[in-house]
């Protein structure tokens, strides 16, 4: 019987983290290093809206650059993960069965919300690999239910990753910042919010974010927290454990989580 898999969340941040953050790529290279082997996995990124839940069926998913300005040497860039069509399918049936719309994508790639943190925690890309996207105009409840729609999959082997970002405000954002800058105040009071509310699985105040501390302000729009709730769906009440790597650009946190059966709070 497979072993019962954790649940992850990643802020992946700017896609150039993999050239500019090594203190990230070290968190997730730990990640990789401390789940067990996943017979497949299944990303839900922050990258990837359809009007359903939708899950790709591409059997040789392609690695997309959905960015520009970056160095030349991130579009250089590939993850050639086979894909997990079957698992895509599996996916449809589980949200369907909840009582959820969904459908599936001929051959959706991977976009880097899904490629950059994958390229750390498993840089040998032969772990096959599929993306659910967002439910556009559905908030956190709507995620959250997905997420508990596709917690089964834990006890079949599958690793469910949540790819988006704890901050995501664009005029937060200072390009000349270094790692050893002292974050915006704002973006590390929201952060620790977050993570206390995580702590104690607080799941109403989670959902009414937007009048945290500076919570509207962290995401103008919610495209990039919402892949936290389909995480806390999917992690069926496990304790969660933070990881803190360096703010980048002065205002992205980094942070990740991981729930595992039995963890306990660092």
């Amino acid at each position: 019987m497979p072993v019962r898999m954790p649940v992850v969340f990643v802020s992946h941040g700017a896609p150039d983290a993999l050239l500019k953050s090594a203190d990230t790529v070290a968190c997730w290279r730990e990640l990789g290093r401390t789940i067990p082997q996943p017979s497949a996995i299944l990303v839900v990124s922050a990258h990837w809206e359809a009007q359903q839940p939708t899950a790709s069926l591409a059997e040789n998913p392609e690695t997309i650059h959905d960015f520009s300005g970056f160095s030349p040497a991130l579009y250089r860039m590939q993850y050639p993960a086979p894909g997990a069509p079957a698992l895509a399918e599996k996916v449809v049936a589980l949200l369907s069965e909840a009582g959820i719309s969904a459908g599936l994508h001929p051959d959706r790639g991977l976009d880097h919300g899904a490629w950059v943190p994958l390229s750390a925690m498993y840089p040998d890309a032969s772990i096959p690999v599929t993306q659910l996207s967002l439910a556009a105009n559905n908030g956190p409840a709507m995620h959250f239910k997905i997420g508990q729609a596709l917690a089964p999959l834990r006890d079949e082997g599958v690793l469910i990753i949540a790819s988006g970002s704890i901050t995501h405000n664009f005029s937060w954002l200072d390009s000349h910042a270094d790692s050893d800058q002292m974050p915006l105040p704002k973006a590390e009071i929201f952060t620790d919010w977050v993570a206390d509310r995580l702590a104690a699985n607080d799941f109403p105040a989670l959902e009414g974010y937007r009048s945290a501390p500076y919570g509207a302000e962290a995401h103008p729009s919610e495209d990039h927290f919402l892949p936290l709730f389909a995480a806390l769906g999917a992690a069926t009440g496990d304790v969660p454990v933070r990881f803190q790597p360096r703010f980048t650009y002065g205002s992205l946190s980094m942070d990740a989580y991981l729930w595992q059966n039995g963890s306990q709070q660092t």
